[in-house]
């Protein structure tokens, strides 16, 4: 089992700035794929942004030049750097990864933004 961990979540003003960090414990071998997926309410999850162990990314357009996904491998942690906020990325904004072909979630942490 992989554990997840996220933080960094909160209230900011639209235009503000929130960097979400997770951590993954348990039993970690290969972790291949990391990313951050986020739920509005009354909305699909979707994906906000993916990395690869190798550092490749796959950023959604919605967030495209504004979000930044990281990760660091020695650490088994991945980060979402999110800029230039607004009121349409308020959601619940979970960290997942997948190892041997299967997924883990974390519990999520709630992101708002006030216009």
């Amino acid at each position: 089992q992989v554990q997840l961990v996220e933080s960094g979540g909160g209230l900011v003003r639209s235009g503000g700035s929130l960097r979400l960090s997770c951590a993954a414990s348990g039993s970690i071998s290969s972790i291949n794929v990391m990313g951050w997926y986020r739920q509005a309410p009354d909305k699909q999850r979707e994906r906000v942004a993916t990395i690869t162990s190798g550092g490749r990314t796959n950023v959604a357009d919605a967030v495209k030049g504004r979000f930044t996904i990281s990760r660091d491998n020695a650490k088994n942690r991945v980060y979402l750097q999110m800029n230039s906020l607004t009121p349409e990325d308020t959601a619940v904004y979970y960290c997942t990864v997948i190892q041997f072909g299967r997924n883990y979630w974390g519990q999520g942490t709630q992101v708002t933004v006030s216009s």
